[in-house]
């Protein structure tokens, strides 16, 4: 699927689109709650706004923000834009105040389109953004913006001949995604016409995808897996997509049923979301054959795919930036994937030491990083490709709008004098059979008692407990005492009991890794693509007079966990209880 992308640079997703359109017609490509899209009307509403792209300037890597919901005009718009060398910036729908403007001023745009449900958060920044950047309203809006539907209304749709416009190369950029700012405010990925043609191509030849099949899509089109993956390695094969705004775990199973999808796509802790709803009569009568995503966690995996007869699990692991991915396809439970030897040295990856305490890949005696050996956890690091022509064009790295934010992803000087390896910043381990798991983020593992402590790993030991529906971890400061603290956060059922909890974890973890404090909530914020917030959390820490919820203390003498009063919560401050 991915072989002849490297040989055929003019050939990019919105001329496949067209392609398409002449094989499959009046066939349904997108499904959403506004509009359908035949692969026909897909077609032509992305020439018409191509055309209204080259009116507007939007040609030669000139930049468009789109900020609008899930829909299937969605997809047109940005097909239409990057037809003719236009570059689309995907904004996250979620971001107001700040945080949007920041996002905007940092791909330097000509043009914001904007959905009408979310035209009061553009006109709030307004006044925070370039004065020359336009704002186009997608419908209806109180504000004054032009209407980019009625021009596209009256725009020709039929196919825009060749000489109309300077065609981009599989070489240029075509979209900005965002990261998830897990640290500090999110940077703009560039993402190439190669990059979407292989991520397209390369799922529906994961995902063995068909004209007969139908993706349940929920994921934010903002985000590479809900705005390329899902919907372009379906529509590449002559399939459909449904298309929703947002997730609903009451209402999913009722509309994967109706919708009589075979696909769906998750992420993050979405399907831990499934597993703790409550039993649904048509949980099992879907058409479903395959689930495709990552965040899987292991103590999910197993209920997940039996409970609800999902045949098969496809997990893998990628990043928007990232110039490495791996793919669970035997369906280890657990795993984030293997490289398979044929494409080993198409895909360099390696897991090198980590120094938790420099933040940083360790280094031997001769200066160069130090790779792991089975069963070690370490940073993953691809090896970044100069060679900008043939197949090892996908180990290159494309960095972000903010050259500075590039250049510290890069590691220089790995295992040779002069090469560049891109840090992923998650540390995985890699088994006797070559598969990797991934353990967790760089800067959420911590220190305690001189030992390294992964909170997912923790987390995943606490979310086994019968009774625990959720839990994020993260560590804590206490005045006095060598490095931070464990602490979960989790959501508990009527049925827990806080001994026999304390007892599972001496059974799962070292001493070390348990959690000092164990704070007890009622719900957990998550990210649109459904990664559990833990930064308020973290800053809250552990003290009662800071929330209403339950805060209790892993006791060290009497060997129980204790509800925090103010009056412990001193004593622990004081040092005065030992740890």
């Amino acid at each position: 699927m991915v072989a002849p992308i490297a040989a055929q640079p003019e050939v990019t997703l919105p001329r496949v689109i067209d392609t398409l359109a002449d094989k499959f017609e009046a066939a349904t490509a997108l499904v959403s709650e506004q509009e359908n899209f035949t692969y026909r009307a897909l077609a032509e509403r992305t020439h018409r706004y191509s055309r209204w792209a080259i009116e507007h300037g939007l040609t030669s890597g000139a930049v468009a923000c789109l900020l609008m919901e899930n829909r299937a005009e969605y997809l047109a718009i940005w097909l239409g834009i990057t037809r003719v060398g236009g570059v689309v910036s995907l904004i996250n729908t979620n971001l107001v105040g700040n945080s949007l403007t920041h996002a905007i001023g940092a791909v330097a745009p000509r043009h914001l389109i904007v959905g009408a449900n979310l035209a009061d958060a553009a006109a709030d920044v307004v006044p925070r953004i370039a004065p020359q950047i336009r704002v186009w309203s997608h419908g209806e809006n109180g504000h004054g913006f032009a209407r980019v539907d009625l021009e596209i209304e009256q725009t020709d749709g039929s196919v825009l001949p060749d000489d109309d416009y300077a065609a981009p190369s599989t070489r240029d950029r075509a979209l900005c995604i965002y990261t998830s700012g897990t640290t500090g405010l999110p940077k703009a990925a560039n993402v190439s016409h190669f990059r979407l043609m292989q991520w397209c191509n390369w799922f529906a030849g994961l995902m063995n995808t068909c004209p007969d099949d139908r993706m349940y899509n929920c994921l934010p089109m903002y985000h590479s897996v809900g705005g390329v993956v899902a919907i372009g390695a379906t529509l590449v094969s002559g399939g459909s997509v449904v298309l929703r705004e947002r997730f609903s775990a009451s209402r999913f199973w009722g509309d994967v049923v109706e919708s009589k999808c075979t696909l769906f796509q998750y992420i993050g802790e979405l399907c831990r979301y499934l597993v703790n709803t409550p039993s649904h009569p048509l949980e099992t009568k879907h058409q479903l054959r395959l689930a495709c995503g990552n965040g899987l966690r292991p103590d999910v995996w197993e209920e997940f795919k039996h409970r609800f007869r999902i045949p098969q699990i496809l997990e893998f692991y990628a990043s928007t930036e990232g110039n490495f991915s791996l793919y669970n396809c035997e369906g280890r439970v657990g795993a984030i994937g293997r490289i398979p030897s044929l494409l080993a040295r198409q895909s360099p990856i390696a897991l090198v030491k980590f120094d938790h305490e420099k933040g940083e890949p360790e280094r031997g005696a001769d200066g160069f990083c130090i790779r792991c050996i089975p069963n070690e956890t370490g940073e993953a690091i691809g090896k970044i490709a100069n060679d900008r022509s043939g197949a090892i064009r996908e180990s290159r790295f494309e960095g972000y709008t903010d050259a500075a934010a590039s250049d510290r992803k890069i590691l220089r000087n790995v295992f040779a004098v002069g090469d560049a390896w891109f840090r992923s910043g998650d540390l995985m381990r890699r088994d006797q059979d070559g598969f990797f798991y991934f353990v967790d983020r760089v800067g959420d593992t911590f220190r305690w008692k001189g030992e390294n402590v992964s909170t997912n790993e923790v987390a995943e030991a606490i979310t086994a407990f019968p009774g625990v529906a959720e839990a994020v971890v993260y560590g804590v400061t206490i005045p006095g005492a060598e490095g931070r603290a464990g602490m979960a956060a989790a959501v508990v059922g009527r049925e827990f009991d806080l001994a026999a909890f304390r007892q599972h974890l001496a059974k799962r973890l070292p001493e070390y890794a348990r959690p000092v404090f164990l704070r007890i909530l009622g719900r957990i914020e998550a990210t649109p693509t459904f990664k559990m917030k833990k930064n308020d959390l973290s800053q809250q820490a552990f003290d009662p007079a800071g929330t209403s919820d339950a805060i209790y203390f892993n006791h060290p003498s009497r060997q129980a966990f204790v509800k925090l009063d103010n009056a412990l919560y001193d004593l622990i401050r004081s040092g005065k209880i030992r740890l």
